[in-house]
């Protein structure tokens, strides 16, 4: 078809105007959202915020390119409640998930064999369907939705799929990766790969698999790993690694000291739990590296934290959290303390905020950052960050945590409440109480309660105002309950359970240690 001259004429100004239109549209394109969520990860768990052990690269570069919150926290000492408090923008005591989910509860918890004077109350079994979730929300702003790895907020009809995610590649009932970290695993939302296949790294395939077939539309992300919760695995040529750089570093003659119910872990010295970290890290890399090559990075928001302290006593009893007090499952800045990182496109990195933030901010944080309407309905507890980003202020105020069970871990049923730079642990067993100010005193060894009545009763009181509006349930006296028992327990577990820690992480640090099966059947031959 013969072109008229004069059309020929406006043909530079045509293009000119569709290059226009194609450049605005890419302006206006939505910030994309990659949440990384690790598992049982403590703070002090990454070269950025001190370990000298652990090597974590690709972790770091999300928190050097971006804002470090160094008081970040998740909403509870144990997952299944941090996870519901990033979905809801709701405290545990408000959604009532305040265990993890599998916990027993009530009369069940004698089961156990602890001995113990309370009884821990009934909690929610699954995330609420009645509450408007972040992937929803996110939804509703034109976003495509997608979730890998861990999930543990219910069983079959509460699973990602059924609160807003898109598409649901791993997550379903249970907290631990069952089968272990190399295929095959045991998964019905994943399906098993070659044998060997590391599941950190297949989550982050998936991941990228979804980015790669999503890059023109906006998305939300969510890389929920099962690392680093137990069993800890590794390859024998990682562990062969770390088992050097232990030695390097001098081998401490003892590893544990003994908490309230169990020995908790003083060094990080761990070389399977140290080879577990690397292999998530290797695979946050690999996600990292496919935004990059994307093209998508500068428009890409990337948020990395954890649903609690890394694992010090109970479990696997792998890391130390020091100078943090005890880890996970316990009431301490080890158990509820994280990596807090976030990084904006538009946003300079580099920089550390000191605000006491929690993991019911994300949501209107994300949904401000998206541009999107805030539903101040929904997330009851959560504040947006977006002023702290970008280096402004935000009204202080009362972050709260109720906790009214036994950790497995040796934590102690409790509230606490931090209020600037005051924190104070109220214990459901006998009602003492504990004063700390993190700011001179960040390894909560001075408890200063019977020099500030004054400060404890201020904090009391508004802990259970607020635990009260959002009608807390709260622990029992167990009429069965027997203090000698209980004491013959504690006894056992200083007499036995301790020498036998001591010993295996001795034999993880041996030249000749093999676990025996093929290493966790990290060295199957792959088809």
């Amino acid at each position: 078809m013969k072109i008229k001259p004069d059309l020929l004429k406006l043909l530079p100004f045509l293009l000119f105007i569709i290059t226009a239109c194609d450049s605005k549209k890419t302006l206006e394109k939505k910030p994309n959202i990659l949440f990384i969520l690790a598992d049982d990860f403590g703070y002090h768990d990454l070269n950025v915020t001190g370990s000298n052990y652990y090597e974590t690269p690709n972790m770091d570069r999300i928190a050097t390119e971006g804002t470090i919150f160094t008081n970040g926290y998740a909403t509870c000492q144990v997952c299944s409640p941090s996870r519901a408090s990033i979905m809801s923008g709701r405290f545990p005591a408000r959604h009532g998930i305040t265990d993890w989910i599998g916990a027993p509860e009530g009369e069940a918890w004698r089961k156990a064999g602890r001995f113990n004077q309370l009884l821990p109350p009934e909690y929610v079994h699954a995330l609420p369907h009645e509450y408007t979730t972040l992937p929803e929300a996110m939804k509703e702003a034109g976003y495509k939705t997608f979730f890998t790895g861990k999930w543990h907020l219910g069983t079959e009809g509460s699973w990602p799929e059924d609160h807003g995610f898109d598409i649901n590649k791993g997550g379903w009932d249970v907290g631990s990766p069952r089968g272990g970290y190399f295929a095959p695993w045991e998964n019905p939302n994943l399906e098993s790969g070659p044998d060997g296949e590391n599941l950190s790294m297949r989550l982050a395939k998936e991941t990228v698999d979804f980015i790669r077939e999503n890059r023109d539309t906006s998305f939300f992300a969510y890389l929920s790993f099962y690392a680093v919760h137990g069993p800890i695995q590794t390859t024998m040529e990682k562990w062969a690694k770390y088992r050097q750089k232990a030695e390097d570093l001098g081998i401490a003659e003892s590893g544990f000291e003994m908490g309230h119910f169990l020995p908790i872990r003083q060094v990080q010295d761990n070389p399977v739990y140290a080879g577990l970290v690397e292999a998530m890290d290797d695979a946050v890399g690999e996600v990292l590296k496919a935004l990059d090559e994307l093209g998508l990075a500068e428009n890409t928001i990337v948020v990395f934290t954890s649903d609690n302290g890394g694992v010090a006593a109970g479990d696997a009893f792998a890391t130390s959290n020091l100078p943090l007090r005890a880890g996970k499952g316990y009431q301490f800045e080890g158990g509820i303390r994280e990596p807090y990182f976030m990084k904006v496109p538009g946003i300079k990195g580099g920089q550390k905020c000191h605000v006491p933030v929690t993991g019911t901010d994300f949501y209107p944080t994300l949904l401000e950052l998206a541009g999107a309407p805030l539903k101040p309905e929904e997330h009851l507890d959560g504040v947006s960050l977006v002023p702290l980003l970008q280096g402004k202020s935000i009204a202080e105020r009362p972050l709260i945590w109720h906790y009214p069970h036994y950790g497995n871990q040796g934590g102690e049923p409790s509230g606490v409440i931090r209020l600037g730079d005051w924190k104070l642990i109220h214990y459901y067993e006998d009602g003492r109480e504990e004063l700390y100010n993190l700011m001179t005193d960040l390894e909560e060894n001075t408890n200063v309660a019977e020099n500030n009545p004054e400060r404890v009763q201020l904090l009391s009181e508004k802990l259970f105002l607020m635990l009260r509006e959002m009608d807390a349930r709260f622990p029992v006296r167990d009429p069965e309950y027997s203090a000698e028992k209980e004491q013959e327990h504690l006894e056992q577990v200083i007499k036995h359970r301790w020498p036998s820690l001591e010993k295996q992480r001795m034999e993880f640090l041996s030249k000749d240690f093999d676990p025996g099966n093929m290493w966790w059947g990290s060295m199957v031959t792959k088809d």
